[in-house]
């Protein structure tokens, strides 16, 4: 298995992108990055090279980052996971840019309204950040929560997509 990964500078720090045959399969902060090679590493069974990430992912990334907020909707990923976890992680990538929803909204989006702590479980354990928008979800009271890069990542990215003030 041959997974590659390289370096992405962002406004709100220096994104890590691992790819596998072109298609994205790992997203995050690098500050984080003990998180994002436990879950590559329980997927794939192996640690990435270094690689150049394909050129229609920077180039999304970039745009993205630049205000051109739908740039990432087209992202070819490859999240793996249970079939739960992709339920959850295909209804992220539903929440449309400036809009956030709560844990419990997204457990009922997904039919499953008595699994909010799972849908929560699976929201931190999400391979693909920003594309794959977790930091979309907050609590039931508007606070923000949960989100493995920090709060303040959270909140950049939710000013950032004009989801919170």
């Amino acid at each position: 298995m041959h997974l590659e990964e390289s370096r992405f500078g962002s406004p709100c720090g220096e994104l890590t992108v691992v790819t596998h045959e072109g298609r994205l399969v790992g997203l995050g902060f690098s500050d984080g990055d003990a998180l994002l090679r436990r879950s590559l590493a329980r997927r794939f069974g192996s640690a990435p090279v270094a690689g150049p990430a394909p050129r229609a992912i920077t180039r999304a990334l970039g745009a993205y980052f630049e205000g051109e907020l739908g740039a990432l909707d087209n992202i070819d990923v490859d999240t793996g996971g249970t079939a739960f976890q992709k339920s959850v992680w295909r209804a992220l990538r539903r929440i449309p840019v400036g809009r956030t929803v709560a844990y419990r909204d997204l457990a009922r989006t997904i039919g499953a309204p008595d699994a909010v702590r799972a849908v929560g479980a699976a929201n931190g354990a999400n391979p693909i950040g920003i594309v794959v928008p977790c930091h979309r979800v907050i609590a039931a009271d508007g606070t923000l929560h949960g989100y493995a890069y920090g709060l303040e990542r959270k909140r950049w990215l939710l000013r950032h997509e004009s989801a919170i003030a």
